[in-house]
Parts: structure tokens; C-alpha cells; sequence
């Protein structure tokens, strides 16, 4: 029941949306294609393919994917080195990796990166969207700037009136008829490359099967398959907060290998979930897998039957509607957020920012993020506490904290047992074992008043932690 009202629960607002991600996707397309160095029809067969697929064996409906610009940076030198069919082997292999990926479980990961890190994943997405329509405003004439202002106005002020059709559909129709009706001097779709009318074909690439072949585009593969992922799911991470519903990460880690598996047999350079097209796809009412599918069967229309109509759609309108994803995509509450969350969260956040925009690197920042935040959290954990009291004759030790590597040596370091009486207690109840670097100093500690010819008695102790300091061969009995 749950899979029919996924690709029927909302038919005209999928398919409507689907068709708007469709003429948003043609531009982008051909602009990673162009990154890539490959022809732009490789860009264009790639996202009909994984849009196509993804839609059956994605994760999270709704969520668009297709050909994209971080993919498309790493693919570059092994086309120019080796040829197209490394490239499809690669985009193949990249796929088998995230199916295995997504079988162990990576999913699980996703949860592990930090608020701000998200935080900043998206505001630089945002940034990097919008400087990408920039370009296009260099040398353009009065008719550029009309065109965007009008799809602009009609994206904000049509859904006021009413919302049966999506509003960048309108204004990309709209702006078109506009550009057309005026015989505008603007640049067009057809511009930016040949858009060819050939639907994709099967295609096993031409390829040895040698360890030469395989060496060589077995590191580009990984790169291919762990910022695919990368992107997949934090925007699918994005996707469940707009919609407030929940997605399968590792069904979608598997989904983005076997629809880039496909993909490497259709012609297509390797792609994955885009965020941009996939904010477009919720904002115009896409919510189901048929919003997916649509994007990529109304794209392999466009290209077969419509190509010399698409071609004439002018740019402008397009910039239009992608300035809309970046405004709708920035966070702007994490703005005024900043007085109220720790220092260390917003500068982490700025950081993310910071490099994604400067490398165009997503994996990168959001590696950077993580690390910090990780090497923030250690240190915040990383305070031990140790208060001690004498009463007839036993001096106890109170703990409180974290034991683990980062506090093992400090641990160690708030005994005296030279000058301390012949009975210790160390009370554990306010800590806890982490691992076998906190069982070894615990196991010191008691090891030197032993030489002393003293006891140290252990209290305290929680289950967890006493099976750790079991199983890492040091006694440490746990006492009452």
C-alpha cells in the first residue's frame, strides 16, 4: 500500500513537477557534461537513465537524481587519458561499490555527521547554485535581466493566486512564449550545445578486462562512488526534513549503484542525487516516485520528439528558476540562529562554507566538518574530575567523567600512592570504561599500590564497564 501511494498518492502534483525538473535538468546537464569534457548528450542520456531508475529502486521519493557537477570534477582526467569507455567501466564499477555499500550498511553513517556540518552543506549548496548563474549574466543585454525578474515574479507572486500549476513550470512557459513573441536577443538552450534526438542505447562498454584497466579506474570508481553517496544522502537527509517524513538510506545507497550500474550501459556519465533539482521537484508539489520518473521520461521526450521547441527556451528563464533553488535552499534561519547556538557550532558551520565554496568540493568540506566537530566533542568530554576524602584511615577517590584515551594519563596523574593510607577506594559511579586504554590506566593505578604493598579497591563499577575491563585481561574487581 505504502509503495502504490508513493507512485500514485499524488499523480497530477508529480507529474506536473516532474515536467518543470525536466526542462531545469537540460542546462545542468549539458553544463556537467561540459565539465566532464564529454559531449553534451552524455550528460543528458545519463540523467534520463538514473532519474528513470532511481525512481523503482531509490529510497527517498521524490528525490531527484541525475548527472551532476561533483561528479562530473572527478570524471574529467581519466575521459581526456583514456577515453568514453573507461569512463562507462568506471561509472559501472562506481555503482557495484555503492551496492555493497549500501548492503553493509552505510546508511547508518549519514547520522553520524553534526547539525552544523548539515548546517553548512546546504547554505554552501545554496552559494554554489547561485555564483553558477553568474556567468551568464556576463556581457548579457536589458533582455537577460527582464526575463529573470519576470520568472521571478511569476515563481513568487503566481502561488498567491493559486497553486494547481507549478510556478516555475508557468514561468518557464511563460518567459519562453515571452522571449519568443519579442524576438529577444537572449541567449537559448541550443546554445550551449547539440542536443542530438537520440534516446540512449544499449551499450556494454569496449573495454579489456585486464588488472591494467581495472587499476586504473578503480580509484576514480571509489572517488565516483563515496561522493555520489556523499551528496545522495545528505540530500536526501535534506529531502526528509522539507517533506517531514522519513527515507532508507542504505535502500538508497543501493539504488544510486544500481541506477549508475544501468546508467554505465545506457551511455551515461556517472551521476547522483541533486539537490537543486530535487528542491524544485518539492517546491513545485513533486512528492512521490512519479515525480522522478517523469523528470527522466519527460527529458527523453524532450530530447527524441521536442528538441528543436526545448532548444528555443531561453536561458534566462532557467537562471530564473535556479536563483529561486538557491534562496529557497539556503537555511536562512541558521543566520539569527548564530547568537543563540555555541561559538563552536557556527565557526565549524562557517568553515563547511567556507571550503565547499572555495574547492567546489562537497566531500571536503563536509570531511573537514566532521572532524572538527569530532575533535571538538573529544575535548569537551575529555575533563576528568577527581575529588578524594580520608575517613577512618581510607582516603576515597571519586571519579567523574569520561575514561577513555583522552583522560587515561590524567587519570593517572591524581594518585598519590606514596603518601597515600593503606586502603583506597576509587569510586566509579560517576564514570564510565570506555575502552582498553582507560581498563590499562585503571589496572596501573592499582598495580603501584600494590607495590606499595597497599590495596586499591575498585567501586562502583557499571556493567558496561566492567565487561570492558574483563575482556581487556586486566583485573579490576568491582567491589561493593
Amino acid at each position: 500500500m505504502e509503495l502504490r501511494q508513493q507512485w500514485f498518492g499524488n499523480v497530477r502534483g508529480d507529474i506536473l513537477s516532474g515536467i518543470t525538473v525536466a526542462l531545469a535538468l537540460i542546462p545542468e546537464a549539458i553544463g556537467f557534461s561540459i565539465v566532464a569534457g564529454v559531449d553534451p548528450i552524455v550528460g543528458l542520456h545519463a540523467s534520463i537513465v538514473i532519474a528513470i531508475v532511481i525512481a523503482f529502486v531509490g529510497g527517498r521519493a521524490g528525490m531527484i537524481s541525475a548527472a551532476t557537477g561533483a561528479m562530473a570534477v572527478l570524471m574529467g582526467s581519466l575521459y581526456r587519458d583514456h577515453g568514453m569507455e573507461y569512463l562507462l567501466a568506471a561509472g559501472v564499477l562506481a555503482g557495484v561499490i555503492q551496492v555493497l555499500l549500501g548492503v553493509f550498511g552505510i546508511g547508518r553513517f549519514i547520522t553520524f555527521i553534526p547539525k552544523p556540518v548539515m548546517t553548512g552543506f546546504v547554505n554552501a549548496l545554496a552559494i554554489i547554485i547561485f555564483m553558477a548563474q553568474l556567468p551568464q549574466f556576463v556581457g548579457a543585454g536589458p533582455a537577460m535581466y527582464i526575463i529573470v525578474a519576470g520568472t521571478l515574479a511569476i515563481i513568487y507572486i503566481l502561488p498567491r493566486f493559486t497553486k494547481a500549476v507549478p510556478a516555475p513550470l508557468v514561468a518557464i512557459v511563460v518567459m519562453s512564449l515571452v522571449a519568443v513573441w519579442l524576438k529577444l536577443d537572449i541567449k537559448t538552450v541550443g546554445e550551449m550545445g547539440e542536443l542530438g534526438t537520440m534516446p540512449p542505447l544499449f551499450h556494454i562498454p569496449q573495454i579489456d578486462l585486464t588488472w591494467s584497466m581495472f587499476a586504473t579506474i578503480l580509484p576514480v570508481s571509489i572517488s565516483l562512488a563515496l561522493v555520489g553517496l556523499l551528496e545522495s544522502l545528505l540530500t536526501a537527509t535534506i529531502v526528509d526534513d522539507m517533506t517531514e517524513s522519513k527515507s532508507n538510506k542504505n535502500v538508497e545507497a543501493r539504488g544510486q549503484g544500481i541506477a549508475n550500474i544501468v546508467n554505465g550501459f545506457f551511455g551515461g556519465m556517472a551521476g547522483c542525487a541533486m539537490i537543486g533539482q530535487s528542491v524544485i521537484n518539492i517546491k513545485s508539489g513533486g512528492r512521490g516516485r512519479l515525480s522522478t520518473f517523469t523528470a527522466g521520461a519527460f527529458l527523453l521526450i524532450l530530447l527524441v520528439l521536442l528538441g528543436n521547441i526545448v532548444s528555443q527556451i531561453p536561458l534566462a528563464a532557467l537562471v530564473g528558476v535556479m536563483i529561486m533553488v538557491s534562496i529557497g535552499t539556503f537555511d536562512w534561519s541558521s543566520l539569527y540562529r548564530m547568537k543563540k547556538i555555541p561559538l563552536a557550532d557556527t565557526v565549524v558551520m562557517l568553515i563547511v562554507v567556507g571550503i565547499v565554496v572555495v574547492t567546489d568540493n562537497l566531500s571536503i568540506g563536509v570531511g573537514v566538518g566532521v572532524v572538527l566537530c569530532t575533535l571538538h566533542f573529544g575535548w569537551k568530554i575529555a575533563k576528568l574530575k577527581v575529588t578524594s576524602e580520608t575517613s577512618n584511615g581510607v582516603k576515597v577517590y571519586e571519579v567523574r567523567g569520561q575514561m577513555f584515551f583522552g583522560t587515561a594519563a590524567h587519570f593517572v596523574d591524581h594518585f598519590t600512592p606514596t603518601d597515600d593510607p593503606n586502603k583506597v577506594v576509587i569510586d566509579l559511579s560517576h564514570s564510565h570504561v570506555w575502552d582498553h586504554s582507560a581498563a590499562s590506566a585503571i589496572a596501573r593505578v592499582k598495580l603501584e599500590y600494590y607495590k606499595q604493598g597497599k590495596q586499591a579497591e575498585i567501586r562502583g563499577l557499571n556493567e558496561d564497564s566492567r565487561i570492558m575491563i574483563e575482556k581487556s585481561g586486566l583485573s579490576a574487581p568491582s567491589g561493593h
